[in-house]
């Protein structure tokens, strides 16, 4: 059996009641007035039929399993839908949706809670209007997850959801910044033009992009770059950039599909890959995509230490007011003075000794490098706003 309508005007109730009788939903462009909400189905005043109702308890959690097909596209909801407890219930109740649950550009005027729910088939929300609170906490996504064009106008919580399929936010708006808070992406994640009208940052501690190697977390640092551009959290908008260009280095340099490719196509990419070896070294290890300036200082002190090390162990300096040798200071001073390219000439190199100075223009020239790079990590940290 199939509850089919299209162009009506239902109450929560006939709804409720074709979902415990097990039917296919199918609503096209209708109104339901009412809240939907499945806890009704236990209200012993609302008198619903549940004898078809698949319903089990697991730890003290009612789990209700909906078998069918629920799809619900462009409608409008006047009051809650909750596939999910009461906000101070949480945890006594799981939906589990069998099949694919799509409820693409509907209007939702009321609170949204599908928390804990477990999602076996498609969840679609493409092109909805949430005008109040939408609560996915703790959801389990076992297929595609679609938010494309959706519009939050309340809080989006996704927080401590799990992801084991694509996950697509493209173009949604997020008003008031959305909760991503311990969400694990099993698979591409795609957060491409998401947005926000207001200064509100969304919550993204200790979330997980687990294809790590495919740069999935890529687009998801880039809106919350933004977010915090435009709130002046500058500090946090450079840590974001640096997060975001790591994405996009390992996805350039393993591609996306990585991990279903065979041993020697694995190996025909990583060789192909070399070539980003020295934006890798010189761009994320060395200082950080202008965003790591100590990372620079680090190499410059290794950089003098090093070479000052060499000039009193094995090099051969000159230093006329030393008559008894060169000594450790003056092999460090000779380092600093010569990486800073300030070169006094009290101390020099034998003209004779080919090794030292070799050792002095490699060090030449790195502070010359290295000076370079830290002024322009300065500047690009500082200049923001």
């Amino acid at each position: 059996m199939e509850f089919r309508r299209e162009h009506q005007r239902l109450t929560a109730s006939q709804v409720l009641q074709a979902l415990a009788d097990g039917q296919d939903i199918s609503l096209l462009r209708c109104t339901v007035s009412g809240d939907l909400e499945v806890d009704r189905f236990f209200d012993k005043e609302e008198k619903f039929d549940t004898s078809r109702l698949q319903t089990s308890v697991k730890d003290q959690c009612r789990i209700i399993t909906f078998t069918q097909k629920i799809i619900m596209n462009e409608c409008t909801f006047e009051g809650n839908v909750f596939f999910a407890p009461e906000w101070d219930d949480e945890g006594l109740m799981r939906i589990v949706f069998k099949q694919d649950a799509v409820f693409n550009m509907s209007v939702f005027n009321g609170q949204t809670r599908f928390a804990d729910s477990v999602f076996h088939g498609r969840a679609g929300f493409d092109g909805c209007k949430f005008h109040s609170v939408a609560a996915f906490t703790d959801c389990k996504f076992g297929a595609q997850a679609m938010f494309r064009t959706v519009e939050f106008h309340g809080y989006a919580l996704f927080n401590r959801a799990r992801f084991s399929k694509d996950a697509r936010f493209i173009n949604t708006l997020l008003s008031k910044g959305g909760n991503f808070k311990e969400s694990v992406f099993f698979s591409a994640a795609d957060f491409s033009g998401v947005y926000s009208t207001g200064k509100s940052l969304p919550t993204h501690y200790d979330i997980t992009f687990a294809r790590r190697c495919s740069g999935d977390g890529e687009t998801f640092w880039r809106y919350v770059k933004q977010a915090a551009n435009e709130a002046g959290y500058y500090k946090l908008a450079g840590d974001c950039f640096y997060e975001e260009r790591k994405c996009n280095m390992r996805g350039r340099f393993y591609g996306k599909n990585f991990a279903k490719l065979d041993r020697n196509q694995k190996i025909a990419k990583l060789a192909k890959g070399i070539k980003l070896l020295p934006e890798y070294l010189l761009g994320d290890l060395l200082f950080g995509y202008g965003e790591k300036p100590v990372r620079v200082i680090y190499a410059a002190l290794t950089v003098i230490i090093t070479c000052g090390l060499l000039y009193f162990s094995v090099g051969d300096l000159e230093c006329p007011h030393s008559p008894n040798g060169t000594s450790f200071f003056e092999s460090m001073y000779f380092s600093v003075i010569t990486f800073t390219t300030l070169g006094f000439g009290d101390v020099y190199p034998n003209a004779t000794d080919t090794f030292t100075r070799a050792v002095a223009m490699f060090e030449a020239i790195s502070g010359t490098f290295l000076i370079s790079l830290f002024v322009v990590c300065l500047a690009k940290r500082f200049s923001r706003g």
